[in-house]
């Protein structure tokens, strides 16, 4: 059965999406079969980042409606073997959806993919709520700044109290030389505060930032060290999922 992974986030410009698509795409590039599935409802990024914006007729919410079948809202990355993206909605509200509708979705798509990939909405409100339902893992991804840690642990806490018990966090678009400077909160720091296992650190790199606005994962580029740490990153994250509870 496959592995629901939530990517999740306090604040928004964390750059989760762009953390999602390339998740996913170092995972199939690997020969995995991956579905990515945008819950950033009215918001929505990743079909950009993915290069996907032209492709989407149907969404998620389509699907949890009734309104289509799953295959028909699944848009193929031809560039991989085995890369999916289910779009989110235009709109900010998917109305008449609750979370067992999403946990269905979920279970079923287990049955197709190894690896489904959540890019939740940022914040708490009940759009997280919603795009959790039948997440294994979360992985929080926040910025090392004071405001976007506390907000991670905002997040943290709620995804608790949903029910999420492992839990993960991703420090993204670091410049080394400004942690711990005592205006920026050093690596230590973040790890008290949050108090959840590291997923691994994204160095700030504008080929990134490039590759995204152009819509292509960044990993697409093979034995770069981005690639690699992108590799590490998910493989963590893959063996967290994989470890029973004591």
């Amino acid at each position: 059965m496959g592995k629901i992974i939530l990517i999740a986030s306090g604040k928004g410009g964390t750059g989760k999406s762009v953390v999602t698509s390339n998740l996913g795409a170092v995972l199939a590039m690997d020969g995995h079969s991956v579905v990515l599935i945008d819950m950033d409802m009215g918001m929505r990024n990743l079909d950009l980042y993915m290069g996907l914006e032209n492709k989407a007729v149907y969404n998620v919410c389509d699907v949890l409606n009734g309104v289509c079948r799953i295959k028909q809202a699944l848009i193929k990355d031809k560039r991989f073997d085995s890369l999916y993206l289910m779009a989110a909605s235009p709109e900010k509200l998917c109305e008449n959806v609750t979370p067992l509708h999403m946990k269905v979705l979920c279970d079923k798509l287990r049955e197709r993919f190894e690896y489904i990939i959540i890019d939740a909405p940022a914040g708490i409100d009940d759009g997280l709520v919603l795009a959790s339902a039948g997440a294994d893992i979360a992985v929080i991804v926040t910025v090392p700044e004071f405001a976007a840690v506390r907000d991670a642990q905002t997040v943290s806490a709620v995804l608790s109290r949903i029910g999420i018990d492992k839990r993960m966090y991703l420090l993204n678009n670091v410049k080394a030389n400004l942690l711990g400077n005592g205006v920026f909160p050093s690596v230590a720091e973040i790890d008290e505060m949050l108090k959840l296992k590291a997923a691994g650190i994204i160095q700030a790199d504008e080929n990134i930032h490039i590759a995204a606005n152009s819509g292509l994962p960044v990993v697409f580029k093979r034995d770069t060290y981005i690639h690699k740490n992108f590799k590490k990153i998910a493989y963590r994250i893959i063996k967290e999922t994989a470890q029973q509870k004591d």
